[in-house]
């Protein structure tokens, strides 16, 4: 694939990240996004410049380096890192889990807790933000790259790596990290904003994602499209549906991320709670059902007045968890069991049903 076909391809993944206008499209090596990783293209002995320092770097450099000739990492903010504790599963325990199904429950339930403890640290930096410094210093012994790593916010304000084997990759001969902004993409080369060119063949962009995308079809009762309502922030009612937009029932949606478990947690509690209100409509004969204004008024200025006093919001960082407003229509103020807890049971006289 030439390197503007690739360009057009993310190009909103750039615009997004910022990188919009600095001359994608003149690149004439070979260039994706980590999202459509492209197979075909062997990286044995590549000069690969890598765009983005957080999860999705985090996933593919450590994987990539040992192969690449050159890597460049063009960081504009470090990022802080936990531990995945990612091993492989013997054969001996497999055997373990298949004749007793309670000990992988209560693995799981550890791991559940491990990733709720993650949770409950970065309200309390106390805790938590030692123990990342600990082992930025362990993994990176050079001080003036460990420099370069060390982020000058609160952890948690952006969403935490989990990773053991990035911030190694990143000491390695073959690998530099430049946090000089980019200011020019030429043919074969990055330009940064220190006058420095270097000098690539391939272009990896791991500039993350759209959050919560909404298709422009989508319309209301008053006809307005969904993504016009939510051009400045998103709402919802329990991040499942969205008054005035009846029938309309959503997964992921609006204030349901999370910093520190599994999203799967929240999307079974949407599932069952979706599943209680069309079993409601079956009872009741209801063609329709719409959440009412004022129960979404009222739900999301709770949510709202939770974050403002949250890391999210004064951790000291921007982040994509943040709206234009800097407000945050992505993250649940609290834990999974609150979660759980407001989905728990649906509630017919949050909503109105049309027979």
């Amino acid at each position: 694939m030439s390197g503007s076909a690739a360009a057009e391809r993310v190009k909103i993944v750039i615009i997004g990240a910022g990188f919009a206008g600095l001359g994608l499209e003149t690149f004439e090596g070979h260039v994706f996004h980590s999202a459509r990783w492209d197979h075909d293209h062997d990286l044995t002995g590549r000069r690969v410049g890598v765009i983005g320092t957080g999860s999705s770097a985090a996933q593919f450099v450590p994987e990539i380096q040992p192969k690449v000739g050159k890597m460049t990492v063009f960081q504009r903010t470090p990022g802080w890192t936990f531990p995945r504790m990612n091993r492989r599963i013997s054969s001996t325990e497999r055997a373990v889990y298949r004749r007793f199904p309670l000990a992988q429950k209560m693995v799981r339930f550890r791991q559940y807790l491990y990733r709720e403890f993650i949770g409950i640290s970065i309200h309390h930096p106390i805790v938590i933000q030692p123990i990342a410094r600990a082992r930025l210093w362990m993994q990176v012994r050079d001080a003036e790259l460990r420099a370069k790593l060390t982020p000058d916010y609160r952890m948690g304000c952006k969403r935490i790596i989990v990773t053991d084997d990035f911030l190694p990759a990143l000491t390695r001969p073959n690998v530099s990290v430049v946090t000089s902004a980019i200011r020019e993409i030429r043919p074969h080369s990055v330009v940064t904003a220190d006058g420095e060119e270097h000098e690539i063949d391939t272009l990896i962009l791991g500039t993350g994602f759209q959050v919560m995308p909404v298709a422009d079809p989508l319309t209301g009762r008053d006809g307005v499209p969904l993504a016009k309502r939510w051009s400045v922030r998103r709402e919802a009612y329990l991040g499942t549906s969205v008054a005035g937009y009846p029938n309309y029932f959503m997964l992921v949606g609006p204030n349901t991320g999370t910093g520190h478990t599994s999203i799967l947690l929240y999307l079974e509690c949407q599932i069952e709670y979706i599943l209680q209100a069309l079993q409601h409509m079956g009872r009741t004969g209801a063609r329709s059902i719409d959440v009412r204004a004022e129960v979404q008024e009222t739900f999301n200025a709770d949510v709202q007045a939770k974050l403002a006093a949250s890391v999210w919001t004064e951790g000291g960082c921007r982040s994509g968890y943040l709206d234009s407003d800097g407000s945050s229509s992505v993250l649940w103020p609290g834990y999974t069991p609150a979660f759980r807890k407001a989905l728990k049971r649906f509630r017919p006289a949050d909503y109105e049903l049309v027979a």
